[in-house]
């Protein structure tokens, strides 16, 4: 007796290897814009700088957005001081830890920004152009190096957005009168 057993099969394997991640990416910048006035209300300088967003600034955006955790909305704007020549910026700066020093010749504390309505351009653009700040210069003036936003109006225990130097032509001098007004972000 004779058992046969056949056994016949196929078998066809296809395979797509892809990318399994998706990856978008956000990126925040701004334009520091500074006019300064002299006592009589004319035109001394201008500049308009692009802003280093550093990595607390970019971490607290995305906490703030992204898992909705409580916003106070409220960021200030301050003056950096000069001469700039040694004056650094980087993304690992803090409002506690930073090359440069904040100039404070000015009556008041820290300018509370006012935005407006973001734009539906893209890229989407806010602005506090129709509420812009402004410094009274005090004491014996000094020079400006450059800006920064943050969340505090004084000290160092809140976060640090955004930071700029004034490019060409470099540090500005102040004196006591002058206006630096029309500062916007």
């Amino acid at each position: 007796m004779f058992n046969e057993k056949a056994r016949a099969g196929d078998a066809v394997y296809a395979g797509l290897v892809a990318r399994t991640n998706n990856s978008d990416g956000v990126h925040a910048g701004g334009v520091f814009h500074v006019q300064c006035f002299d006592k009589d209300g004319h035109l001394k300088w201008e500049t308009s700088e692009h802003n280093l967003v550093v990595n607390e600034g970019l971490q607290y955006m995305n906490t703030e957005f992204f898992t909705g955790s409580s916003y106070t909305a409220a960021l200030y704007l301050g003056l950096v001081t000069g001469p700039g020549s040694g004056t650094t910026y980087a993304a690992a700066d803090t409002l506690a830890s930073h090359a440069w020093t904040e100039f404070t010749n000015y009556s008041g504390a820290r300018k509370l920004v006012t935005f407006g309505t973001a734009s539906t351009a893209d890229p989407s653009v806010i602005s506090n152009s129709g509420t812009p700040s402004q410094f009274v210069i005090s004491g014996g003036g000094g020079v400006v190096a450059g800006a920064f936003l943050c969340t505090v109006s004084s000290g160092t225990s809140g976060v640090l957005f955004s930071e700029s130097d004034f490019q060409s032509p470099g540090d500005r001098t102040v004196v006591a009168g002058d206006k630096i007004g029309r500062a916007h972000v």
